[in-house]
C-alpha cells in the first residue's frame, strides 16, 4: 500500500472544495486498513477515514494528518432466516448495491437510490431519503477499532441509529473504521411508497421495485441531486442541512404565525419534525440564491453549490448565512449534515 504526500481533497468529494492531505492511503482490505493506522499511530499523525466524500466539506488549509480512503469492493448474497443479505465491501459504490437489490427484486433499499458515496458511510449517516433509511435494513456492521487495531462487528441493535446519527458519529465518534456492511432484505417484498411525491406518482397502480427505482431517480435529478458531471447544480454535499427535530410547543408557535400549512413529521416523545427546506424559503431564500461564489441550488433549496471557484470559506459564509435568517426567523437552529474536516474541532467552523 502507498503512503502519498500533499494529495488534494476536493477531488476526492463531490462539493469539489478543500485543501489537501497531508498524507493519503488507499486501502483495499480490512489487513491495509490496519497497516494504514499503525503506520499513522507510529508517527503521531491525526487520522480520517474517508469514503465517497458526498458528505463531506474540507477546510481550506486541509488536513494535517493521514487521510485514509476505504476502497474495499466485493458484494455478496446469501439467504439468512428469510432474508437476502447483502453484504458490500464499505468502499463499493452505494447506488450500485440498490441497483443489484432492484434487479434481483429484493426490496427494503430502493427508496435510497441514486444517493452518492460508498457503502461504508450509509449506517454512519443513518442514510436516508424518500422515507426509507438504511437502518431499517442494516443487519450488521464490520469495522476496524482504531484504538485496539482490532476487527469488530456490531449488530444493528447496537448501532444506536436515529435520524441521521448513530454510534459511528455521535458517541463514538472517529473510533471505527467501517469496512463492511450487510444488509438484511426482503425477497420479493413491495416497495415503500411512504413519500408524498412517490404517492403522488402511484395513486392506484402497484409499482414494482424497479419503477420506484426509476421515480426516486427522476425526483432526485430534478433536484441536482443525482451526480452528473454536465450538471454544475449537483455540485454539491447533498442535503446541508439537517431537518430539525422541535418539541411541539415550537412548531405550534410557528405555525401560529405561519401563512399556509407548516410541513411537519411526527417524532416522538411530544416532538416533530420540520422541513428545513421550508423554513429556508420561509426565511427569504430561495432556489437560485449566491453569496459569492457560493450559492443555494436552482433545484433543490437544501444544496449548497460550488458554483465554480468557491472556496470552502465561502460555503461557510453561506451556510451561517442561512442559519441566522431561520435562526431570526423562527428561532430554530438548522444544523449542518455534512462532516467538516479541517475545521476547528473536525465538526464545525
Amino acid at each position: 500500500m502507498e503512503i502519498l504526500e500533499n494529495v488534494r481533497l476536493a477531488d476526492y468529494t463531490t462539493l469539489g472544495v478543500g485543501g489537501a492531505a497531508r498524507c493519503f492511503a488507499a486501502a483495499t482490505s480490512e489487513q491495509q486498513v490496519i497497516e494504514a493506522l499503525r503506520w499513522a499511530r507510529e508517527r503521531s499523525l491525526a487520522i480520517f477515514v474517508l469514503g465517497g466524500g458526498s458528505n463531506l466539506l474540507v477546510s481550506d488549509t486541509g488536513f494535517d494528518g493521514l487521510v485514509l480512503k476505504i476502497a474495499i469492493a466485493g458484494l455478496e448474497c446469501r439467504e439468512e432466516r428469510g432474508a437476502r443479505i447483502f453484504s458490500a465491501g464499505a468502499g463499493l459504490e452505494w447506488d450500485s448495491v440498490v441497483a443489484r437489490a432492484v434487479a434481483e427484486n429484493c426490496a427494503g433499499v430502493e427508496c435510497l437510490s441514486g444517493i452518492p458515496g460508498s457503502v461504508g458511510g450509509t449506517p454512519v449517516q443513518n442514510v436516508g431519503a424518500y422515507g426509507q433509511d438504511v437502518s431499517e435494513t442494516i443487519a450488521r456492521v464490520a469495522a476496524v477499532d482504531m484504538e485496539t487495531l482490532r476487527p469488530v462487528e456490531f449488530e444493528a441493535s447496537a448501532c444506536g441509529f436515529e435520524y441521521r446519527r448513530s454510534r459511528f458519529n455521535t458517541s463514538e465518534r472517529g473510533r471505527y473504521a467501517i469496512t463492511r456492511v450487510e444488509y438484511a432484505l426482503r425477497p420479493a417484498g413491495a416497495p415503500k411508497l411512504a413519500y408524498a411525491d412517490l404517492q403522488r406518482r402511484f395513486p392506484d397502480a402497484a409499482p414494482t421495485l424497479a419503477e420506484v427505482r426509476k421515480a426516486v431517480l427522476a425526483i432526485r435529478r430534478s433536484k441536482g441531486m443525482v451526480l452528473d458531471e454536465n450538471d454544475p447544480e449537483s455540485r454539491s454535499a447533498g442535503s446541508f442541512f439537517k431537518n430539525p427535530v422541535v418539541r411541539q410547543s415550537v412548531y405550534e408557535r410557528i405555525a401560529q404565525c405561519a401563512t399556509g400549512a407548516v410541513p411537519y413529521y411526527p417524532a416522538g416523545d411530544g416532538k416533530v419534525k420540520l422541513a428545513a427546506a421550508w423554513l429556508i424559503e420561509q426565511a427569504g431564500i430561495s432556489k437560485g440564491f449566491a453569496l459569492g461564489p457560493a450559492g443555494i441550488s436552482a433545484k433543490h433549496t437544501l444544496a449548497l453549490v460550488n458554483r465554480g471557484g468557491t472556496r470552502a470559506e465561502d460555503i461557510i459564509l453561506l451556510m451561517q448565512f442561512v442559519q441566522r435568517r431561520v435562526r431570526e426567523r423562527f428561532g430554530v437552529e438548522l444544523d449542518p449534515e455534512p462532516v467538516m474536516l479541517g475545521f476547528c474541532d473536525n465538526n464545525r467552523p
